[in-house]
């Protein structure tokens, strides 16, 4: 009489954990060798420039507008918020830039804009590579020889490669926002604000931010790409891979930056 409820459980447990554990493996393994086949077989440099070129122009300068717009309201923000939370009069007012810049330079310049340009530059490049995918023109790069993930992903690594410039003008543009919002909202003085940007500065938290930036990047060019190559179905399964991808790419992003945290800063 014990058999068939342990039966149960045990197809139950099987179901519910070791079947999703094993997909997931075998994406990062799938994830892995797509990586490593990127690097394989190059296209010829003339024909790679002009790729190179035109990814720069989509996914970077593209995208300028929207992390500008976002940096300014944020630092506005964090400082708002910082000098409303300062009710203690011994508390000096310096204090506010010090905060701002800690919090725009530290996380919100590489890991909050990171994850907003998961969801415009991934799906970007999920559904341009999984139209691609559905419409058959990968099968004939590979059919005429093309390395087409070299192809594909390799201009938008190297692309990418740009993308800590565009979080260096979302960290000026965060503390421009923050002086902005504590000057002309009454907050602070811009003398106390300029001083709090300069207390207690450390040039590594700079290093720190980009080092996450770069790694940040390398996952938007290639998860989404994953998801775009290995997409299965027609036209409608293209707008579920882009859902898809900026989920996991957001995951993969906090997940890196909890472990880089502790690595460079614990």
């Amino acid at each position: 009489m014990l058999f068939p409820p342990i039966q149960g459980e045990l197809c139950y447990f099987y179901a519910t954990t070791i079947i999703p554990l094993m997909t997931y493996l075998s994406a990062i393994g799938s994830y892995s060798i797509m990586v490593k086949e990127v690097f394989k077989k190059p296209t010829k440099w003339p024909i790679m420039k002009s790729l190179i070129f035109k990814e720069i122009d989509e996914l970077i300068f593209n995208s300028l507008g929207i992390i500008v717009f976002i940096s300014l309201f944020i630092g506005g923000v964090v400082t708002i918020q910082t000098a409303l939370n300062l009710e203690n009069p011994l508390i000096p007012v310096s204090l506010i830039g010090f905060a701002t810049r800690q919090s725009v330079v530290l996380e919100f310049a590489p890991t909050f804009t990171s994850i907003i340009m998961a969801g415009k530059v991934g799906s970007y490049i999920t559904s341009s590579i999984g139209t691609m995918r559905v419409t058959e023109q990968i099968d004939a790069l590979e059919v005429m020889g093309v390395n087409s993930l070299n192809y594909l992903v390799f201009p938008k690594i190297i692309a990418m490669l740009l993308y800590p410039f565009a979080i260096a003008i979302a960290m000026y543009m965060g503390i421009l926002g923050g002086w902005m919002a504590g000057v002309w909202g009454n907050f602070t003085s811009s003398a106390d604000f300029i001083e709090g940007l300069q207390m207690d500065f450390d040039p590594y938290h700079v290093t720190y931010s980009f080092i996450k930036t770069l790694v940040f990047a390398f996952v938007i060019a290639t998860v989404p790409s994953y998801h775009g190559y290995f997409m299965k179905g027609g036209a409608l399964d293209v707008g579920k891979a882009s859902t898809t991808s900026f989920v996991w790419t957001s995951v993969v992003i906090i997940i890196l930056n909890f472990i880089l945290t502790q690595l460079l800063l614990g």
